[in-house]
């Protein structure tokens, strides 16, 4: 069964029962983002402000997709990309980064949203992983 079957994606984008990791080290920014996904439908399957704990929970089943911030503290979220790929759960970049040369050099399809973006380009960010 397909994302697409499996969850409701409304007119405009809106997220359904889309479980969704969130990694992010900034924990306005975090909460933020938790905020304009659950607002569209999503369930955040979990909110993570290290690479450790991001790690963990993208181990975990029944995660849709994920939005990852580049940099956390001094580490970079390519572990954990690495890993969801592995895994086939399609990511988002959502990065303050001016140079994404690596990521893009991985990870060529990737989409990358920059900082700061309105809700609505977040929630279609999302939404577009899930028709991939």
């Amino acid at each position: 069964m397909s994302l697409s079957t499996r969850h409701k994606i409304g007119p405009g984008g809106a997220l359904e029962g889309v479980r969704v990791l969130v990694v992010e080290d900034d924990v306005m920014i975090l909460m933020h983002l938790e905020a304009i996904l659950s607002d569209a439908g999503a369930e955040i399957a979990a909110g993570c402000q290290t690479v450790k704990d991001a790690l963990v929970f993208a181990e975990k089943n029944g995660i849709a997709a994920a939005i990852l911030d580049v940099r956390l503290g001094r580490e970079t979220i390519v572990p954990v990309a690495r890993l969801l790929a592995r895994r086939g759960v399609p990511f988002v970049f959502y990065t303050g980064q001016c140079d994404t040369a690596a990521m893009r050099a991985e990870w060529p399809d990737c989409t990358i949203v920059p900082k700061p973006s309105q809700p609505r380009t977040i929630i279609d960010a999302v939404a577009d992983l899930l028709h991939q």
